[in-house]
């Protein structure tokens, strides 16, 4: 008898695929979209730096003037008791959080906005940052790690810098001990087993002399779970020319 493939089993929403939100500090976004932030600038002061195990990058809790706290993502150079601004008329700073048009071409920036208010959507991976290449009017385009350019509104918010634990990446984990606990923590599966190892009865790419699929692997949008994997719907495969 075979088994549920992984797809099927993610979709019954067992606490095995389930997001471990309960172990998350909280929601991290700029500070609230109000008149403040559009009009005038609002100063805080970096109170912690802590871990959370939903975010590669550390976060920093920041004291505002006006007795609000936040969370944001930490940016590489910030430290404890520093001051940082966020607001339209916020200076062009580390670790200051200021609309697209008011930061110079060629800044590196992190944790973007990708509509004015939504509090941040782009880079927000450990060591990401994107920059600033061209402004118009109203409108800015940043280029991505990916070299991809994308135009947004010129108010949509960013943060100034790198994005912190840039080196997170650089030590092995060296045992599969250490890449279980690591997986577990974040309810993910750990280890990932091949399609092409599994038998025909666990898998539709299983089964076959060698590893290789032995059929196309591009089903129908209107497959059922147990066949829909691979290339689902595709309009076109391979390389593109």
């Amino acid at each position: 008898m075979g088994k549920n493939i992984i797809s099927q089993h993610r979709g019954r929403g067992g606490p095995r695929y389930r997001s471990p939100s309960h172990r998350y500090i909280g929601k991290i976004t700029h500070r609230i979209y109000d008149l403040k932030e559009k009009t005038d600038v609002v100063s805080g002061r970096v109170i912690n730096i802590i871990h959370d195990p939903g975010h590669s990058a550390p976060l920093a809790i920041i004291q505002y003037n006006n007795g609000e706290k936040n969370y944001m993502l930490a940016p590489e150079g910030i430290n404890t008791n520093k001051t940082l601004e966020s607001g339209i008329k916020a200076t062009p700073d580390l670790g200051n959080t200021l609309p697209l048009i008011n930061i110079p071409i060629g800044t590196q920036i992190c944790n973007i906005e990708q509509n004015p208010g939504d509090g941040g959507k782009y880079i927000r991976a450990a060591g990401c940052s994107a920059v600033i290449v061209a402004k118009t009017e109203d409108k800015v385009t940043i280029q991505f790690p990916s070299k991809k350019l994308k135009e947004l509104n010129g108010m949509c918010r960013a943060t100034i810098g790198i994005l912190a634990a840039s080196g997170k990446g650089d030590k092995p984990f060296v045992k599969a001990g250490k890449r279980h606990h690591a997986m577990k923590s974040r309810n993910r599966l750990y280890p990932r087993t091949s399609a092409v190892a599994m038998n025909a009865v666990d898998h539709p790419f299983g089964s076959g002399r060698g590893r290789h699929i032995g059929k196309p692997k591009t089903p129908s949008k209107f497959a059922p779970p147990g066949a829909k994997v691979g290339l689902i719907g595709a309009k076109r495969t391979g390389r593109k020319k």
